[in-house]
């Protein structure tokens, strides 16, 4: 499969994957930026905004499970590339140094997140 293959292109507002859907592909932002939104009661919240070079989606290419949360396209002419599964296990096993920035950005993502959890209401 051709690199070109892996890229899609995407306008301002545009789904690149929906909260709950499954899919076994890592993202990255080749240009432009992406949105990454939780959907609750009260409406969509915005939890991550993710320029050139950063990635999303590892959870489900890690461990197969339904994506948590939404991929938005924030800027007109977001360009991405799709890692599916097979690409990204060789990635790991051949280079040591793309396994740790997953590892790096999925420990930072997490306590961001347990952060953000057990933060006390102001009085």
């Amino acid at each position: 499969m051709t690199i070109e293959k892996c890229i899609n292109d995407y306008d301002a507002s545009e789904v690149i994957f929906e909260e709950g859907s499954s899919g076994r592909e890592l993202f990255v932002v080749l240009e432009g930026k992406v949105d990454i939104v939780k959907t609750a009661s009260a409406g969509r919240t915005t939890i991550a905004s993710l320029g050139k070079g950063e990635f999303f989606g590892e959870m489900a290419v890690i461990d197969g499970s339904a994506r948590s949360a939404t991929a938005i396209a924030a800027a007109d002419g977001t360009r991405v590339m799709r890692i599916n599964h097979a690409r990204f296990v060789y990635l790991v096993s051949q280079q040591p140094a793309f396994a740790l920035m997953v590892m790096d950005a999925l420990s930072k993502r997490l306590r961001a997140s347990n952060a953000a959890n057990f933060r006390t209401p102001a009085s």
